[in-house]
C-alpha cells in the first residue's frame, strides 16, 4: 500500500487504491470502513497524486454501508452521479476544464405487447391501479424492462406475468419517445408483436382486474382508442401487420466493436432477408 507524509499529520497517510479506467480517469471501489477524518486526509492526498499524474475523472463507488463518508466526499467537491439499491456513485473532475464525465442514464425503457391469435383476437387486460385503474379500458399488457434485460425478452415476460400466456417474440412494431415522464427522465416505449404459444388465461391477481381475448376490431373501436391519436396509431399498426404485411423490426444477434459483447440489433428482416430470431445469449 502506498503512503505519503502530510505536513499536518505525524503518521503517514495511506492513499486510496484506485483503478485506472479506459478514459484517463480513476475508479474507486470503497469497501473498508473508515473514520471520516482519516478518509478525508487519504482522499486529499490521493487527488493530489492523481492530479500530478494527469488523471481526469474520479468515480467513487460508495456501498450503502459506508454512508457516513458521503458528506465528507461532497464537501471535498464530489457530486452525485447515480444511485442504486446497494451503492451511491459520486464523481469528481480534476482538471480545470469543463467536465466530460457522461451524465447518468436519461431514459427508462418500457414495452407493450400486441399478442394476436389465429382468430384475429388480441390479448387485452384491465388494470386495478395506475392511470387506467377502474376506467374499464382494455389495453395491451405493458411493463418496464429490467436492467440487463432485452426488449424482446421483457415483452414475453410481462405477458406471462400479467396473463399467464406463453408467447414468442415476433417484431418491434413501433416505438415512441416522451420526456419528463418519470422523475424528470425521458421514456422509450416499444410496442412488440408476440405470437401466443398458449391460450388459457390465468391473470395476475394483484395488479390485473381482468384479462381476455378480444376481437381486434372491438379493441380498436373503444372510445379511448378512438379519442387518443397514439392509441389509434398503435391499434392501426397491429391491424396492418395482420392484413397488409406491415414489416416491423426483428432482433438479429450481433456484436459491437467496443466493448465487444453480444446484443440484439432490431432491423427490418422482411427486406434484408436475415434470420428472424437471435440465439439465446443470456
Amino acid at each position: 500500500m502506498e503512503h505519503v507524509v502530510s505536513e499536518n499529520v505525524a503518521q503517514p497517510i495511506e492513499l486510496l487504491h484506485g483503478v485506472e479506467d479506459k478514459y484517463g480517469g480513476v475508479i474507486l471501489d470503497m469497501k473498508d470502513p473508515l473514520d471520516s477524518e482519516v478518509f478525508v486526509a487519504a482522499l486529499r492526498a490521493s487527488i493530489s497524486k492523481w492530479r500530478q499524474e494527469g488523471k481526469k475523472g474520479i468515480w467513487m463507488n460508495l456501498p450503502i454501508e459506508l454512508v457516513n463518508l458521503v458528506e465528507a466526499a461532497v464537501k471535498e467537491g464530489f457530486y452525485y452521479h447515480h444511485a442504486e439499491p446497494t451503492y451511491l456513485m459520486l464523481v469528481y473532475w480534476i482538471p480545470e476544464t469543463p467536465s466530460t464525465i457522461p451524465a447518468n442514464a436519461s431514459h427508462r425503457v418500457g414495452v407493450g405487447a400486441c399478442v394476436i391469435n389465429d382468430k384475429r383476437e388480441i390479448l387485452v387486460i384491465q388494470e386495478k391501479s395506475g392511470p387506467f385503474g377502474g376506467t374499464g379500458i382494455w389495453k395491451f399488457p405493458t411493463g418496464v424492462v429490467d436492467e440487463g434485460e432485452d426488449i424482446c425478452k421483457a415483452a414475453v415476460r410481462e405477458v406471462k406475468e400479467e396473463t399467464g400466456i406463453d408467447a414468442e417474440f415476433v417484431e418491434v412494431l413501433a416505438f415512441r419517445q416522451s420526456h419528463q415522464s418519470f422523475f424528470g427522465k425521458s421514456d422509450l416505449f416499444f410496442v412488440c408483436m408476440l405470437r401466443p404459444l398458449s391460450f388459457d388465461i390465468q391473470k395476475q391477481e394483484e395488479e390485473i382486474e381482468a384479462a381476455q381475448w378480444m376481437p381486434i376490431e372491438d379493441y380498436a373501436a373503444q372510445p379511448f382508442v378512438q379519442k387518443y391519436e397514439l392509441a389509434k396509431y398503435l391499434s392501426a399498426t397491429c391491424i396492418a401487420k395482420i392484413d397488409k404485411g406491415y414489416a416491423g423490426f426483428s432482433p438479429v444477434l450481433t456484436t459491437s466493436t467496443f466493448p465487444e459483447k453480444p446484443f440484439d440489433l432490431y432491423l427490418n428482416n422482411h427486406d434484408l432477408n436475415q434470420p428472424r430470431c437471435s440465439r439465446d445469449h443470456s
